[in-house]
């Protein structure tokens, strides 16, 4: 996978610190990077990972420390010196315009010139040779950016941050929105960039694929470089330990099976155009997951169960009682809570407060004679769940998007506990965030499950899947077809969800 070469390492970073103001963002972090590699950089939320790929962007300035590129000392004082030096950055949601062309896109802001005048040709020939080197045909380049796959626009972000001719390419959480087959694609692209000897700096919560693509790991925790590894001298375990400081326990505790009649039931469901069929049951105290490949029709069941997008066919009954959830409003009501999948853009408002965005949707609760909100039981109320929650905050008046995403998707699910609902849907609870966060939200939502809250979990971590459920329904083709107990393998259950034959 990597270029072997007696070259200089493309990039040196020493003694790197950085405040903002009374916070400690990085105390010591150390980092070398060698030319034709993937340099995997990972850590919990808030271990300083971003911080340091900032450095080297330029986008901030450290402290103290030394920093050298091919060999030579150097500053990175701000963006255009990190450019200058072949620093390019690549960020999980395709930064770029959808009306315009690919070749516009590339070249936006630099284009070639010849003159005055735009040297059309040169940035033809230019934009084909970035097209070939990712992957993509040379059409392409005149089609508006708008037309194309998300993984063609994350190629098309990677061929305008080469168009600077960086030799350093920094990608930050690049598979986060992509399918198993865009991935394969990406990595496809990250392999002929190294093979022409670029260095790549990978920024990933997914600790799996690193396997697949890194050659060696750097491990930061609060702060400091643990230290960097080959990639293969690891295992996943051991890079989550290394990133939390401790043993993790990743067993699957089987707990008592649930008794009584069901909370929440699914009975022939139907949206036309998304999924039919559907049938499953939540007792009191039980937690159920719904995994799906992309497409199954897994995430749109969520929506329907939440009044997103009403049912056009069969049941949902809560206590034996059929009901028909027509808004998230109507939902609430009827006890049924939902935490969103994209808590950035559907769960909190950022520049509010913990408070606020606890209260918002619960105002009912907390107002006085039904018009001004009491701010004093409003920040009751949060001080109570951020303790409860173990919101690591120094205070409930904090900002949310202040807080590491772990912590940020606490506030979300706190909102969804000041009316304690009779069921709870969780949509993706741990996407993006690290290991350690992922370990304290899944003893919340099974400390949830043991106070008697019915729980549906919808994920497409599979591993999330079989660990936090005591039974697992799969999904395929829009519909509900097996169902696991305790002890399913992974691959059992991959099998059932593909449709592979003899899949139980």
């Amino acid at each position: 996978m990597a270029v072997t070469t007696s070259a200089p390492p493309r990039l040196v970073m020493r003694g790197i610190s950085k405040r903002y103001g009374a916070v400690r963002a990085i105390a010591q972090a150390e980092l070398t990077v060698a030319p034709g590699t993937v340099h995997a950089i990972v850590g919990e939320n808030g271990a300083g990972k971003s911080t340091l790929i900032k450095i080297v962007s330029g986008a901030v300035a450290a402290d103290t420390g030394s920093v050298e590129f091919d060999g030579r000392p150097v500053e990175i004082r701000d963006t255009a010196e990190a450019m200058a030096l072949g620093v390019a950055t690549v960020y999980q949601e395709p930064q770029l315009f959808a009306e315009l062309s690919v070749a516009e896109n590339i070249f936006l802001g630099r284009e070639l010139t010849s003159g005055p005048r735009i040297d059309w040709a040169a940035q033809h020939t230019k934009v084909v040779e970035l097209l070939e080197l990712i992957g993509l045909p040379a059409a392409v380049a005149t089609r508006p950016v708008g037309e194309l796959s998300i993984a063609a626009r994350q190629q098309v972000s990677i061929a305008k941050a080469l168009a600077g001719d960086a030799t350093v390419l920094i990608l930050d959480e690049p598979s986060a929105i992509l399918t198993d087959t865009e991935i394969d694609v990406l990595f496809g692209v990250v392999r002929r960039l190294t093979a022409a000897g670029v260095a790549v700096l990978y920024i990933s919560h997914r600790l799996d694929e690193l396997f697949r693509i890194a050659d060696e790991v750097t491990v930061m925790r609060d702060g400091a470089t643990i230290g960097t590894y080959p990639i293969g001298d690891l295992s996943v375990r051991q890079i989550a330990e290394l990133m939390v400081g401790g043993i993790l326990d990743d067993e699957h505790h089987v707990r008592e099976p649930a008794t009584g009649p069901p909370v929440l039931e699914l009975a022939g469901l139907a949206l036309d155009g998304a999924f039919r069929d559907v049938d499953l049951a939540v007792r009191a105290g039980e937690i159920v997951g719904l995994y799906g490949l992309v497409g199954s029709g897994v995430a749109e069941i969520a929506s329907t169960v939440y009044g997103i997008r009403p049912a056009t066919g069969g049941e949902i009954r809560i206590d034996g009682e059929a009901v028909r959830p027509t808004s998230p409003r109507h939902a609430k009501r009827l006890g049924i809570a939902l935490l969103p999948a994209d808590r950035t853009e559907q769960g909190m408002f950022g520049f509010q407060s913990i408070a606020f965005n606890i209260s918002v949707g619960n105002l009912d609760l907390l107002s006085r004679f039904t018009a001004w909100v009491d701010r004093q039981k409003e920040r009751t109320v949060a001080r109570d769940l951020v303790a409860r929650l173990a919101v690591r905050t120094p205070s409930e008046r904090q900002p949310v998007n202040a807080l590491s995403g772990g912590n940020a998707q606490k506030v979300v699910l706190a909102r969804q506990l000041v009316d304690r609902p009779r069921v709870l849907v969780l949509v993706e609870p741990t996407q993006g965030v690290d290991v350690g966060a992922k370990e304290e939200i899944h003893k919340i939502v099974t400390g949830l499950a043991d106070e008697g809250t019915a729980v549906l979990v919808v994920t497409s971590d599979l591993a999330e899947a079989l660990r936090i459920s005591d039974r697992l329904h799969v999904v395929r083709g829009g519909t509900t077809t097996v169902e696991f107990g305790p002890g399913a393998s992974q691959v059992d259950v991959l099998a059932a969800a593909a449709g592979a034959e003899g899949a139980a």
